[in-house]
């Protein structure tokens, strides 16, 4: 076996692990510093609206020898407006130019043609109205509203509303990221961008719902046993799956951050970076926001039921008298829980906690067994 093998089968057994719920304020508060800065990137630098939503001309001309810095050049002093130039597989270019209506459309290609040193007839100029960006724009939010409101519903339903409201809090938290970084790194947003967003809600998502599925599992009848709070069993939920999140992600990640890095950088493919950074800013918080988000504040909102309390009190009424060498019970509520094997452990960093032995004997006469 491999060790990252070895390790997800250690993780999943609790004989090692990380105190993720334990550290849940650290977490906390690097993503809320995190979000902040989102935020007034956002506020202050605003989002770089692609053509499509803001309207504007599409010019396509033949292949010609001018660099594209040259070419934006050309078009930003033609136009009087900021010009995005892409360089296309044929030798030509695409220049797109914001706020452009149909006479000036024509004056910018002719002055184009000039200072290209191509034929205007070959320019292929295309006008974009600002109102289909806004129907894309309305679309996209009401597709998040409805998809928001049914994944709530959907995980009160399947497991509880607490989970509903971490699940939901974890989504916002990714979209704000994302939209954030968009505006602190002065991408476009295209219609590729819209498309990304979407598609990270859903990726999020899964990788929240499957620690949720493990936890729900591994909290049934919860409160008939008094060996382990709430806040480790999830715990121990996290570090059962981290594993398979890592594996999951960073196989996504790869394909992602091959059409960022290298063909929106290297090869200059501007077209692939709407898309590619969504998806990998998109990606790799909502990772960190399935481990370190979401399942910690299912774990904050289920210790303040009644329930948790009492059974948190008496995990540790247990475990002080265990430390103190007093006997045990001679009936625990353990056994209604059943005898768990000990890999059900919450996986915790440094030694395992042992819990007091059982006296599996009791009654037994002392000697060899006839």
């Amino acid at each position: 076996m491999s060790k990252l093998g070895n390790l997800g089968a250690r993780l999943h057994h609790g004989e090692v692990g990380y105190d993720f719920v334990r550290n849940r304020k650290l977490w906390y508060g690097i993503s809320i510093l995190i979000t902040i800065t989102a935020i007034v990137g956002l506020a202050v630098r605003g989002l770089n609206m692609g053509i499509e939503f803001q309207g504007g001309a599409v010019f396509t001309t033949p292949k010609t020898s001018v660099s594209v810095a040259q070419a934006q050049t050309y078009a930003e002093e033609a136009a009087g407006h900021d010009a995005v130039v892409q360089e296309l597989g044929t030798g030509g270019l695409r220049i797109q130019i914001s706020g452009v209506d149909t006479g000036k459309s024509d004056a910018i290609k002719t002055e184009l043609a000039k200072d290209l040193k191509v034929d205007s007839e070959k320019i292929n100029a295309d006008l974009v109205g600002p109102s289909w960006g806004d129907q894309i724009a309305n679309k996209a939010w009401q597709g998040l509203a409805i998809f928001m409101v049914l994944v709530v519903i959907y995980l009160a339903i399947a497991f509880e509303w607490r989970m509903a409201v971490a699940a939901f809090v974890a989504l916002v938290h990714d979209i704000t990221i994302t939209v954030g970084i968009y505006a602190l790194v002065g991408f476009e947003v295209m219609t590729g961008t819209v498309i990304g967003l979407l598609t990270i809600l859903g990726y999020s998502l899964y990788d929240t719902v499957v620690v949720f599925d493990s936890l729900k599992e591994q909290t049934k009848d919860i409160t008939k046993q008094n060996r382990w709070t709430y806040s480790e069993i999830a715990n121990r939920s996290i570090n059962s799956t981290l594993v398979r999140s890592i594996n999951t992600t960073v196989v996504a990640l790869l394909p992602v951050a091959g059409l960022l890095f290298i063909g929106g950088g290297f090869l200059g493919a501007g077209m692939l970076n709407d898309i590619s950074l969504s998806l990998f800013v998109g990606l790799a918080a909502g990772a960190y926001s399935s481990i370190f988000i979401a399942t910690p504040l299912v774990a904050d909102l289920k210790e303040r039921e009644p329930q948790m309390k009492a059974l948190k009190k008496r995990v540790l009424a247990k475990r002080a008298q265990a430390a103190q060498g007093e006997p045990a019970q001679a009936q625990d509520d353990d056994e209604e829980y059943g005898d768990e094997p000990e890999d059900a452990a919450p996986a915790v960093v440094g030694p395992r906690h042992q819990p007091a032995s059982r006296n599996r004997g009791r009654g037994r006469p002392s000697g060899k067994r006839r």
